[in-house]
Protein backbone atom coordinates (compact mmCIF):
# COMPACT_ATOMS: atom_id res chain seq x y z
CA UNK A 1 0.00 0.00 0.00
CA UNK A 2 1.17 3.52 -0.20
CA UNK A 3 0.34 6.96 1.37
CA UNK A 4 -3.29 7.81 1.27
CA UNK A 5 -4.33 4.42 1.13
CA UNK A 6 -6.07 2.96 3.91
CA UNK A 7 -6.71 -0.45 5.88
CA UNK A 8 -9.81 -2.17 6.65
CA UNK A 9 -9.68 0.14 9.71
CA UNK A 10 -10.32 3.19 7.48
CA UNK A 11 -7.01 4.38 9.06
CA UNK A 12 -4.29 6.42 7.17
CA UNK A 13 -0.92 4.49 6.11
CA UNK A 14 2.35 6.02 5.31
CA UNK A 15 4.58 3.88 4.38
CA UNK A 16 4.57 0.34 2.63
CA UNK A 17 3.30 -2.47 4.02
CA UNK A 18 5.19 -5.15 2.54
CA UNK A 19 8.43 -4.87 0.50
CA UNK A 20 8.33 -4.11 -3.02
CA UNK A 21 10.75 -5.79 -5.54
CA UNK A 22 14.10 -5.10 -5.60
CA UNK A 23 15.31 -5.30 -9.93
CA UNK A 24 18.78 -4.88 -9.13
CA UNK A 25 21.09 -7.94 -10.98
CA UNK A 26 21.46 -5.49 -14.33
CA UNK A 27 22.69 -2.46 -12.17
CA UNK A 28 24.71 -4.42 -9.78
CA UNK A 29 26.97 -6.57 -12.49
CA UNK A 30 26.99 -2.74 -14.55
CA UNK A 31 28.16 -0.84 -11.68
CA UNK A 32 30.71 -3.60 -10.65
CA UNK A 33 32.22 -4.04 -14.69
CA UNK A 34 32.62 0.05 -13.71
CA UNK A 35 34.49 -0.77 -10.59
CA UNK A 36 36.83 -3.32 -12.51
CA UNK A 37 37.54 -0.97 -14.97
CA UNK A 38 38.21 1.42 -12.66
CA UNK A 39 40.48 -0.64 -11.04
CA UNK A 40 42.10 -1.16 -13.91
CA UNK A 41 43.22 2.50 -14.37
CA UNK A 42 44.30 2.63 -10.54
CA UNK A 43 46.81 -1.10 -12.06
CA UNK A 44 47.69 0.76 -15.45
CA UNK A 45 49.21 4.07 -13.25
CA UNK A 46 51.52 1.49 -10.87
CA UNK A 47 52.48 -0.25 -13.88
CA UNK A 48 53.55 3.05 -15.60
CA UNK A 49 55.34 4.21 -12.30
CA UNK A 50 57.38 1.36 -12.13
CA UNK A 51 58.40 1.49 -15.86
CA UNK A 52 59.69 4.85 -15.38
CA UNK A 53 60.95 4.25 -12.19
CA UNK A 54 62.11 0.41 -12.57
CA UNK A 55 65.62 0.87 -13.34
CA UNK A 56 66.70 3.78 -10.53
CA UNK A 57 68.66 2.32 -8.15
CA UNK A 58 70.52 4.66 -6.51
CA UNK A 59 73.20 2.32 -6.39
CA UNK A 60 71.01 -0.11 -4.24
CA UNK A 61 70.08 -3.53 -4.83
CA UNK A 62 68.46 -4.50 -8.14
CA UNK A 63 65.89 -7.56 -9.23
CA UNK A 64 68.76 -9.15 -9.88
CA UNK A 65 70.13 -8.95 -6.11
CA UNK A 66 66.61 -9.64 -4.47
CA UNK A 67 63.96 -12.08 -6.58
CA UNK A 68 63.80 -15.73 -6.22
CA UNK A 69 61.71 -16.54 -9.41
CA UNK A 70 61.48 -20.36 -8.10
CA UNK A 71 59.86 -18.67 -4.76
CA UNK A 72 57.77 -16.79 -7.15
CA UNK A 73 56.51 -19.08 -9.61
CA UNK A 74 55.46 -20.73 -6.33
CA UNK A 75 53.14 -18.03 -5.32
CA UNK A 76 52.36 -17.35 -8.54
CA UNK A 77 50.87 -21.47 -8.59
CA UNK A 78 49.30 -20.53 -5.85
CA UNK A 79 46.58 -18.01 -6.95
CA UNK A 80 46.58 -19.72 -10.63
CA UNK A 81 45.27 -22.57 -8.44
CA UNK A 82 43.05 -20.35 -6.34
CA UNK A 83 41.36 -18.94 -9.65
CA UNK A 84 40.59 -22.94 -10.83
CA UNK A 85 39.26 -23.87 -7.30
CA UNK A 86 36.74 -21.04 -8.01
CA UNK A 87 35.45 -22.25 -11.40
CA UNK A 88 34.92 -25.37 -9.51
CA UNK A 89 32.75 -23.78 -7.09
CA UNK A 90 30.59 -21.66 -9.87
CA UNK A 91 30.35 -25.26 -11.45
CA UNK A 92 29.10 -26.55 -7.79
CA UNK A 93 26.46 -23.28 -7.31
CA UNK A 94 25.15 -24.09 -10.81
CA UNK A 95 24.74 -27.43 -10.21
CA UNK A 96 22.80 -25.83 -6.67
CA UNK A 97 25.14 -28.03 -4.73
CA UNK A 98 25.75 -26.04 -1.43
CA UNK A 99 27.95 -28.01 0.24
CA UNK A 100 30.64 -28.51 -2.29
CA UNK A 101 30.34 -24.73 -3.47
CA UNK A 102 31.50 -23.95 0.18
CA UNK A 103 34.36 -26.78 0.00
CA UNK A 104 35.81 -24.98 -2.91
CA UNK A 105 35.29 -21.64 -1.23
CA UNK A 106 37.34 -23.06 1.11
CA UNK A 107 40.05 -24.59 -1.00
CA UNK A 108 40.18 -21.27 -2.87
CA UNK A 109 40.43 -19.00 0.14
CA UNK A 110 43.68 -21.40 1.62
CA UNK A 111 45.12 -20.96 -1.54
CA UNK A 112 44.95 -17.03 -1.35
CA UNK A 113 45.99 -17.40 2.14
CA UNK A 114 48.90 -19.43 0.66
CA UNK A 115 49.81 -16.56 -1.54
CA UNK A 116 49.86 -13.50 0.55
CA UNK A 117 51.98 -15.36 3.20
CA UNK A 118 54.43 -16.08 0.33
CA UNK A 119 54.34 -12.64 -0.45
CA UNK A 120 55.00 -11.29 2.46
CA UNK A 121 58.13 -13.38 3.09
CA UNK A 122 59.07 -12.15 0.51
CA UNK A 123 58.82 -8.52 1.56
CA UNK A 124 60.25 -9.32 5.03
CA UNK A 125 63.27 -10.95 3.54
CA UNK A 126 64.22 -8.18 1.02
CA UNK A 127 63.31 -5.49 4.02
CA UNK A 128 65.61 -7.56 6.54
CA UNK A 129 68.25 -7.25 3.60
CA UNK A 130 67.93 -3.34 4.11
CA UNK A 131 66.06 -3.27 0.53
CA UNK A 132 63.28 -1.32 2.30
CA UNK A 133 60.70 0.57 0.09
CA UNK A 134 62.53 4.19 0.83
CA UNK A 135 65.85 2.61 -0.34
CA UNK A 136 65.25 3.74 -4.08
CA UNK A 137 62.75 4.69 -6.66
CA UNK A 138 63.25 0.78 -7.74
CA UNK A 139 62.04 -0.47 -4.87
CA UNK A 140 59.64 1.85 -3.98
CA UNK A 141 57.63 1.51 -7.05
CA UNK A 142 58.42 -2.27 -6.74
CA UNK A 143 56.78 -2.63 -3.18
CA UNK A 144 53.80 -0.27 -4.23
CA UNK A 145 53.04 -2.09 -7.10
CA UNK A 146 52.96 -5.83 -5.81
CA UNK A 147 51.74 -4.62 -2.04
CA UNK A 148 48.29 -3.05 -3.76
CA UNK A 149 48.09 -6.21 -5.29
CA UNK A 150 48.35 -8.20 -1.98
CA UNK A 151 46.52 -5.65 -0.65
CA UNK A 152 43.76 -6.66 -2.97
CA UNK A 153 44.04 -10.37 -2.26
CA UNK A 154 43.58 -9.91 1.25
CA UNK A 155 40.18 -7.93 1.00
CA UNK A 156 38.99 -10.72 -1.93
CA UNK A 157 39.27 -13.48 1.02
CA UNK A 158 37.96 -11.07 3.59
CA UNK A 159 34.92 -11.10 0.92
CA UNK A 160 35.23 -14.45 0.16
CA UNK A 161 34.79 -15.29 4.34
CA UNK A 162 31.81 -12.64 4.32
CA UNK A 163 29.95 -14.69 1.59
CA UNK A 164 30.50 -18.24 3.31
CA UNK A 165 28.74 -17.00 5.71
CA UNK A 166 26.24 -15.84 3.92
CA UNK A 167 25.66 -18.76 1.98
CA UNK A 168 26.08 -20.80 5.21
CA UNK A 169 22.62 -18.92 6.62
CA UNK A 170 20.37 -18.45 3.44
CA UNK A 171 22.13 -21.09 0.88
CA UNK A 172 22.35 -20.70 -2.55
CA UNK A 173 19.59 -17.92 -3.00
CA UNK A 174 19.86 -15.21 -5.97
CA UNK A 175 21.08 -12.60 -3.94
CA UNK A 176 24.26 -14.62 -3.09
CA UNK A 177 24.10 -16.28 -6.77
CA UNK A 178 24.85 -12.86 -8.09
CA UNK A 179 27.29 -11.96 -4.99
CA UNK A 180 29.64 -14.87 -6.08
CA UNK A 181 29.60 -14.09 -9.15
CA UNK A 182 30.86 -10.32 -8.51
CA UNK A 183 33.60 -12.37 -6.30
CA UNK A 184 34.27 -14.80 -9.21
CA UNK A 185 35.18 -11.23 -11.29
CA UNK A 186 36.92 -9.61 -8.86
CA UNK A 187 39.40 -12.99 -8.35
CA UNK A 188 40.06 -13.52 -12.16
CA UNK A 189 40.50 -10.03 -12.64
CA UNK A 190 43.01 -10.14 -9.81
CA UNK A 191 45.01 -12.99 -11.41
CA UNK A 192 45.19 -11.00 -14.82
CA UNK A 193 47.03 -8.65 -13.02
CA UNK A 194 49.30 -10.94 -11.38
CA UNK A 195 50.29 -12.14 -14.65
CA UNK A 196 51.20 -8.44 -15.98
CA UNK A 197 53.30 -8.06 -12.43
CA UNK A 198 55.02 -11.69 -12.57
CA UNK A 199 56.15 -10.68 -16.43
CA UNK A 200 56.78 -7.02 -16.00
CA UNK A 201 58.71 -6.86 -12.75
CA UNK A 202 59.92 -10.52 -12.22
CA UNK A 203 60.86 -11.70 -15.62
CA UNK A 204 61.86 -8.78 -17.28
CA UNK A 205 63.48 -7.50 -14.09
CA UNK A 206 65.29 -10.25 -14.24
CA UNK A 207 65.96 -10.38 -17.69
CA UNK A 208 67.92 -6.75 -17.52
Amino acid sequence: MSTATTQASDSPVFYEVEEHAHPEGHSTSLGFWIYLMSDCLIFACLFAVYGVLGRNYAAGPGPKDLFDLTLVAVNTTMLLLSSITYGFAMLAMEKDRVSATQFWLVVTGLFGAAFLFIELYEFHHMIAEGATPQRSAFLSSFFTLVGTHGLHVTFGIIWLITLMVQVARHGLITANRRRLMCLSMFWHFLDVIWIGVFTFVYLMGMLR
